[in-house]
């Protein structure tokens, strides 16, 4: 169970974080700080200006060589005009430096944050819903702004009237004070005592808006399925069941944090009473002047009555906290792909692509690879075949080091892939998956999308490869045509030749097509395999394929089972043997229609 203890060490790690805006919080702090010492002094001046009036010549004042009480009158009346005029102008100044530091710090936090997720390895993101790590960057940010723009001045600003109100009453009555002191004691205990309740409601608070957001993303996804199977009350419901999980949540956490403020008002009365009748007894008695009880009874307020809103501000510092817990675990998530940023691949790269006794397992099902040996000459082109599950993607998967082996090597022109920068390796590669994701945009800058300076010329004449220059025409603003979000605009065919368009504007030595025609067409399909005859010459292509028509020129075709290589040769060399690729290329071409079993 979450304690206050987290709650601080927290903040603690975003000062850590925070290093780099040192400057901005000392200047916000110390405008905060000068402008409650100018808030507290009008107090003071209402019990010097009773003291004038009362006393006249004797006063305070005119022991500071003001005689006449007019003369005292119109001192104070300038003094308080410059107070007022500093108080304004500092917390003109400690807005801005706030605010201004909240907005920063949440930009370069989302964007901290951002970079650091797209660094993480797979696996992360296959365990990690999107709609939590949306939260996380979203509203956990935004979470911390608004405790920047307004509660971390408020919890400066109440320990400064703690501070500067006590010694002023202990310099007037030390008795009083002690009297005016006795709650706060019992105020601090409260805020301390509701804060460990309060710590972790907030954090499940915080988790139940990750599910919310986590439902409301994959709905609206997959709105075209929930649709089709007419389920939309269904879903509906559910997300009304995680709406009313956060609503009670939130209920939670309020109850307790309403219940701070009628304790401490009444600890605060205690403490206001007690300098009242006191310090009213002592000036009536000629113990205490009578300017120096104004002072202290209108101090009283002035210390005590802020206090009431520190249940609002505790609030706010702990849902922050437990937003800040977020997102910094977030970035303390260690990078398990290494990038050697300084090593690129040695050029220019000719393609030439290595597996030697690869193994690795997801974690999460224990399936992969297990020592697979594959050598793919540069401008060769090797076929990938196998049932679901067997491990085909994987090993492409790690050839584009979305994860590391476990153990094994793999190699490009000789050059170990660990060794190498990320960038380099992956420039190198250009994938066509048979998922193939399209961003919000037009049909130009998805083409463009791994090379953003391209000229049109060069745009134009990649999709006349992938053969969609006709359709592309066809669109009603041609390239200019928005293909909506995750291309929703266009058909599966289209979708799938804009991808192999934008892996040919890349022009990379290495092609890789993750099941590329199996979701398409025969028209399609049959245009994409004339893209890739033309696209072949020269270039290193590897093919997964359940479709064995769509291989049968490639210069070498492995069998893979289980994680492991069980046959390999050319398409006639496989056929003569007679062996699971053998029977599966009687049932595609046989009477069974074709990928109704599929290796």
């Amino acid at each position: 169970m979450s304690t206050s203890p987290n709650s601080f060490q927290a903040l603690l790690r975003l000062l850590r974080y925070a290093r780099g805006y040192r400057r901005r919080i000392v200047a916000a702090t110390t405008c905060s700080i000068i402008n409650k010492l100018f808030d507290i002094a009008p107090e003071i001046l209402i019990g010097v200006a009773i003291d004038v009036v009362v006393n006249q010549e004797a006063s305070f004042v005119a022991r500071l060589g003001f005689e006449s009480a007019q003369e005292q009158i119109f001192i104070l009346a300038v003094l308080t005009f410059f107070i007022w005029a500093g108080e304004s102008l500092f917390e003109y100044l400690y807005k801005i430096l706030w605010r201004n530091l909240a907005q920063r710090l949440q930009a370069d936090l989302r964007l901290d944050t951002y970079e650091h997720a797209q660094r993480l390895d797979m696996a992360f993101f296959e365990a990690k819903s999107s709609g939590q790590l949306v939260a996380t960057m979203n509203d956990d940010v935004n979470q911390l702004e608004r405790f920047l723009d307004g509660g971390a001045n408020a919890l400066i600003q109440v320990g400064v009237t703690v501070v500067a109100v006590g010694a002023v009453f202990f310099v007037i009555s030390p008795l009083i004070a002690l009297l005016a002191f006795t709650p706060i004691p019992l105020i601090i205990w409260g805020a301390f005592f509701f804060q460990r309740k309060a710590g972790p409601l907030y954090a499940d608070v915080r988790e139940k808006v990750g599910d919310l957001a986590s439902r409301l993303a994959n709905n609206l996804a997959g709105i075209a399925t929930i649709k089709s199977f007419t389920s939309e009350a269904r879903e509906a419901e559910r997300l009304r069941a995680a709406s009313e999980a956060y609503v009670e949540a939130n209920r939670r956490a309020i109850r307790v944090s309403s219940a701070f403020i009628p304790v401490i008002r009444m600890a605060i009365l205690a403490g206001f009473l007690a300098t009242f009748t006191v310090g009213g007894m002592l000036a009536l008695r000629g113990d205490l002047n009578v300017g120096a009880y104004g002072v202290l009874v209108f101090l009283t307020q002035r210390l005590l009555w802020p206090l009431t809103g520190l249940a609002e501000v505790i609030d706010l510092f702990e849902r922050a906290m437990a937003s800040t817990r977020r997102i910094l675990d977030l970035l303390a998530v260690p990078v398990t792909v290494r990038d050697n940023h300084g090593r690129p691949l040695r050029g220019p790269v000719r393609g030439e692509v290595s597996f030697e006794g690869v193994g690795f397992r997801y974690a999460s099902s224990g399936v992969g690879v297990a020592d697979v040996s594959l050598h793919v000459p540069a401008g060769n082109t090797l076929a990938l075949v196998g049932a679901t599950g067997s491990g085909k993607s994987t090993l492409v998967k790690l050839l584009l080091r979305f994860y590391d082996p476990a153990a094994g090597h793999i190699r490009i022109d000789g050059q170990p892939i660990d060794a190498v920068s990320l960038n380099s390796l992956r420039q190198a590669i250009g994938l066509v998956s048979q998922d193939v994701y399209l961003f919000e945009g037009t049909v130009r800058d998805n083409i463009a999308y791994g090379r953003p300076e391209a000229s049109e010329t060069e745009v134009v004449e990649a999709a006349r490869t992938a053969e969609a220059w006709e359709f592309i025409l066809a669109l009603p603003q041609g390239l200019d045509t928005p293909v909506g979000e995750r291309g929703v605009r266009l058909s599966g065919g289209q979708r799938q030749r804009l991808s192999l368009a934008r892996a040919l504007l890349k022009d990379p030595p290495i092609l890789v097509l993750d099941e590329a025609t199996s979701a398409v067409d025969n028209e399609t399909e049959a245009a994409i395999q004339r893209s890739l005859a033309k696209i072949g010459h020269g270039r290193t292509v590897i093919m997964i394929a359940h479709r064995l028509s769509t291989i049968v020129h490639a210069d070498e075709i492995v069998v893979i089972e289980g994680g492991r290589v069980t046959e390999r040769g050319t398409h006639a060399e496989l056929l003569e043997r007679g062996g699971r690729y053998a029977a599966q290329w009687q049932v595609q071409t046989g009477a069974l229609a074709a990928g109704e079993v599929a290796l």
